[in-house]
């Protein structure tokens, strides 16, 4: 791995130089955005305060960075921390010094924020579980911490035309959408990728195209140079609306595409030298679990199989905690706990902390009984699915945003709860404020997407209501569009859903499958 802390030292006070024109007012909104989201950073809404994108490759972080987390957080008196779809943490409402020295302090502490943002390759995502995940084909985090790491070089070598995501599935997880990416992994049980490119949602969404069968794993780096190139040969850079890679398959066609990519990668594979040694990348909770075995508690194990928010990992004796604080906003004060908590237990240096990409995050490698203690210390998170939805900042903070998002989930959340609505008879719904669809809402079993509605009183909040999208590997399906709901209607319209599939005493996939029509319906008096 390279130590990228030296490359980018120097722009550090270069983004500080210009932090301090824009509050000084010497620089426009759009002018710092255009420098500034390449730090990982953007002014939020009303331009009076900042947010900072801490980028974690693969979602990941150790011990050590929970503690800076921690005690970031009370040494700048942070009251707003938020998950990413992207598997990142956002720190928001940050003065301009604060968001200055938070970046130096983060890279000193391994977090690099340097493409967070902007039109540069962005967090390496990966399977949360992967390698602990008992059903996996393979662990696939050190492919893309490699990837993540390797991807940073690109950052002042190349000028791509918009932000590039890359993926890793672990053949049983599908929440990174690696086949609809601009470019994903997806392992298989041969121990081998499939690599799909040029996908991607917001406007005018596309499923990726698969452009190689069977990658060997050890050559993972010659496809993202070869997604590198492709990009920056074939991308539009002159309209900004068509610059991002799912518009590959439209200027190329699939197969052109298809051609073009394996004619890169052959050159690629003859001229550069980018092969990983496998057998020296780390393998996740392998000493611990040797350790757990010792001391393994029966009892306990059973108790903990019958909770939902509980995985027992491939590492015999050791388990992951799940937590999903409500619209992935997390409490100030969780991270400082979760340090204090760990401090202890049987191998402290192996917990880390793994952000998903729908806002929650999983505690891993843990003994049975810091399990139960680790599960004490979230029980404020989600509950059930529907609890667990996922939504973007919103528009309280987003620059571009449209509708409130947070606030749209913190309403639906509340009015289902007063109505005594339990269990899985509900979804988890995806909210993106806007069509940028942050949320993945074109994919969910009900997404939703901020607008406005006209009424005979006038225009007022609303969010388009998109039903039946899957974002499962080998069942891609985008949802339709049903209709246009206000505010103030959206929770009605959960509530009486919830009451249906309950009376019906089915879980919501169930009373899909049986009642589509019902559930349409249902939508239709709100549309």
């Amino acid at each position: 791995m390279v130590n990228h802390y030296e490359e980018f030292k120097a722009d550090l006070a270069e983004f500080r130089a210009m932090t301090e024109k824009f509050y000084k007012k010497e620089i426009t909104v759009p002018e710092y955005k255009g420098f500034s989201g390449g730090f990982g950073s953007y002014a939020q809404r009303g331009a009076e305060r900042s947010m900072l994108r801490l980028r974690l490759s693969g979602g990941e972080m150790n011990r050590q960075q929970i503690k800076f987390i921690a005690d970031s957080i009370d040494k700048y008196d942070i009251d707003t921390v938020h998950l990413t779809t992207c598997q990142t943490v956002q720190l928001h409402n940050l003065t301009d010094k604060t968001v200055c020295a938070l970046i130096e302090e983060a890279w000193q502490n391994g977090i690099i924020t340097r493409g967070g943002g902007g039109d540069f390759p962005r967090n390496a995502m990966c399977s949360p579980l992967s390698g602990i995940d008992r059903d996996e084909c393979f662990d696939v985090l050190p492919y893309a911490k490699e990837a993540g790491d390797y991807l940073l070089g690109f950052i002042k070598k190349v000028k791509l035309p918009r932000k590039l995501k890359v993926c890793f599935s672990n053949g049983n997880d599908s929440s990174v959408h690696a086949t609809f990416r601009d470019l994903g992994f997806v392992a298989k049980e041969n121990g081998k990728f499939d690599v799909y490119c040029a996908g991607g949602l917001g406007i005018k969404p596309k499923f990726g195209v698969r452009v190689v069968e069977d990658l060997e794993p050890a050559k993972v780096l010659y496809a993202v140079k070869t997604m590198v190139d492709i990009f920056t040969t074939h991308g539009n850079y002159e309209k900004r609306t068509a610059s991002r890679s799912r518009f590959l398959q439209e200027t190329l066609g699939v197969e052109g595409l298809q051609k073009a990519f394996a004619q890169k990668l052959a050159d690629n594979l003859s001229s550069e030298q980018l092969d990983l040694t496998v057998e020296n990348l780390a393998k996740s909770g392998a000493d611990c679990g040797q350790k757990v075995l010792q001391i393994m508690d029966a009892e306990i194990d059973q108790e903990l199989s019958q909770n939902s928010l509980i995985v027992a990992q491939k590492q015999k004796g050791l388990y992951a905690v799940s937590y999903s604080p409500v619209g992935g906003k997390v409490p100030t004060d969780f991270f400082k706990k979760l340090y204090e908590a760990t401090a202890d237990m049987l191998c402290p240096d192996e917990i880390k902390v793994r952000i998903t990409p729908t806002q929650g995050m999983y505690i891993i490698n843990l003994t049975a009984a810091e399990a139960k203690k680790i599960l004490a210390l979230t029980a404020d998170g989600a509950q059930n699915a529907f609890e667990a939805s996922t939504a973007c900042i919103g528009a309280d903070i987003c620059q571009v945003g449209i509708g409130k998002s947070q606030a749209m989930l913190e309403a639906c959340v509340r009015a289902v709860r007063d109505a005594g609505i339990t269990g899985d008879v509900l979804p988890s719904i995806h909210i993106s404020g806007c069509p940028s669809s942050c949320a993945a809402h074109q994919t969910a079993r009900i997404g939703l997407r901020g607008g406005m509605k006209q009424t005979p009183d006038g225009p007022k909040p609303a969010f388009a209501v998109y039903d039946h999208g899957c974002e499962q590997i080998g069942s891609e399906r985008m949802g339709e569009e049903l209709g246009i709901m206000t505010v103030d209607d959206i929770p009605k319209f959960f509530v009486e859903l919830g009451k249906a599939v309950a009376a019906a005493g089915m879980t919501y996939e169930a009373f899909y499958a049986q009642y589509a029509d019902k559930v349409r319906a249902i939508a239709a008096q709100y549309i």
